[in-house]
């Protein structure tokens, strides 16, 4: 990797281990491990202790609800109170409400449910704390935009690696053993990020802020908090019909392999889509740097859209492997300047939920391309799926483009704000 010929790799480093980067970049990546594979666990859990699979999707999809109502109050707490609050108090209950539902309870127990509600509520907000910090660090725009490089890379790292985490401590135990011990590092990770020191006048440019505004939240958009701002709007219902192709595709390609008989090479073929989006963000990051972020946005969908066109031309499932490693490409580009973007056009009292809000929006459009990818599976089959996938980008790309004003400019901070903090 060194000898990559845009030096990304050396920048990276560099980046990662600099004095005030190094421990809230690295706290950041264990605290964020629970993330990408507790759904899965918890549907492991459940089957373990005798429970349906009815039962076990009930309570992997309240986790996934509490987590989607409770992060952005999560985060508005972050960006009113401080990191450090937040993170500390998070890294305690999560883990704890966690081992409580594996210990404690079973299946058909009405605790159970709850619990998971619970724990989804009360995940550490590391990603949106780290991207926010990203955007307040002392760093030149070309080091923060491979700090987002960074982090799209480190999403798709974890999303093929912390699943493999989890098979690797089931060996030695059980699933409840192997959630526990997952749930008590990412709260150990959540309590480190709270702890480590950042220059000052990051931690506190929060609280500082919050203080000069109304204090009832009025100053920040009330209820919707950044998505007031129409940037920020525009961005992620963007990224809502970004994610609904990703969530199609995710049921067609399985439906796929399945068809052609290959059944036990549905995990490879995964991870085709997942190191394509790798090398594509290894090998273009720092030339896609040089172009303005909300002109290249927009050119990243476009790519992006016609990457989900190429599926329709597999005949095999290596064929499928082939056209998901190729077309999925611009995806780790296209998600970091996506982060880069949120990090701009909303209002820097409020980036911790702003970053928050798009990552809702993504889990929101993937959620949507599940359901009905599900539902057309039967009547149109995967091939059918992988086409409307490629509408549902193309459409993505036509608002992109028609966004690109708004994504254009940047926050301003209110008025009422301002003479507050006179």
């Amino acid at each position: 990797m060194e000898a990559m010929p845009n030096g990304l790799a050396r920048r990276l480093f560099a980046l990662l281990t600099r004095r005030h980067v190094a421990g809230p970049a690295w706290w950041s990546v264990v605290s964020r491990l629970p993330v990408y594979l507790m759904s899965l666990a918890m549907v492991l859990v459940v089957r373990e202790q005798g429970g349906s699979y009815a039962q076990a999707g009930l309570v992997s999809g309240l986790y996934t609800v509490g987590m989607a109502l409770g992060s952005p109050l999560i985060a508005r707490w972050v960006d009113r109170r401080g990191r450090r609050t937040v993170l500390l108090a998070t890294g305690v209950l999560y883990p704890s409400s966690l081992a409580a539902l594996v210990w404690t309870t079973g299946p058909g127990d009405w605790a159970q449910p709850v619990l998971a509600v619970l724990a989804g509520v009360v995940l550490p907000p590391a990603n949106a704390c780290m991207r926010s910090l990203w955007a307040r660090l002392p760093l030149r725009d070309d080091e923060r935009d491979t700090a987002y490089l960074w982090e799209a890379l480190l999403t798709e790292v974890l999303v093929i690696g912390a699943p493999l985490m989890l098979a690797a401590l089931m060996l030695t135990g059980s699933a409840g053993r192997a959630l526990t011990v997952v749930a008590v590092i990412g709260g150990v990770g959540a309590t480190g990020l709270g702890l480590v020191r950042v220059p000052e006048d990051m931690d506190g440019a929060a609280k500082a802020e919050a203080s000069g505004g109304s204090g009832d939240g009025t100053s920040r958009g009330g209820l919707l908090g950044p998505l007031r701002s129409r940037p920020m709007l525009a961005l992620t219902g963007t990224m809502v019909l970004c994610a609904v192709p990703i969530g199609l595709m995710t049921l067609a390609i399985p439906a796929f392999v399945d068809a052609h008989g290959s059944r036990d090479s549905t995990g490879l073929v995964y991870a085709c889509w997942g190191v394509g989006s790798a090398v594509g963000a290894l090998w273009l990051g720092r030339s896609q740097s040089q172009v303005a972020v909300h002109l290249r946005f927009p050119r990243l969908v476009l790519a992006f859209a016609l990457g989900t066109a190429l599926p329709l031309l597999a005949i095999s499932p290596l064929t499928l492997g082939l056209a998901l490693a190729v077309g999925s490409v611009p995806i780790a580009l296209m998600a970091a300047s996506e982060m880069t973007l949120v990090s701009t056009v909303a209002d820097s009292r409020s980036l911790t939920e702003a970053f928050t809000w798009a990552s809702v929006a993504t889990v929101v459009g993937d959620a949507l391309g599940q359901q009905t990818g599900g539902l057309l599976m039967a009547p149109a089959g995967p091939r059918g799926v992988f086409a409307l996938g490629f509408g549902m980008a193309l459409v993505a790309a036509a608002v992109a483009f028609a966004c690109r004003g708004l994504l254009g400019r940047t926050a301003e901070v209110p008025e009422s704000a301002e003479a507050g903090g006179r």
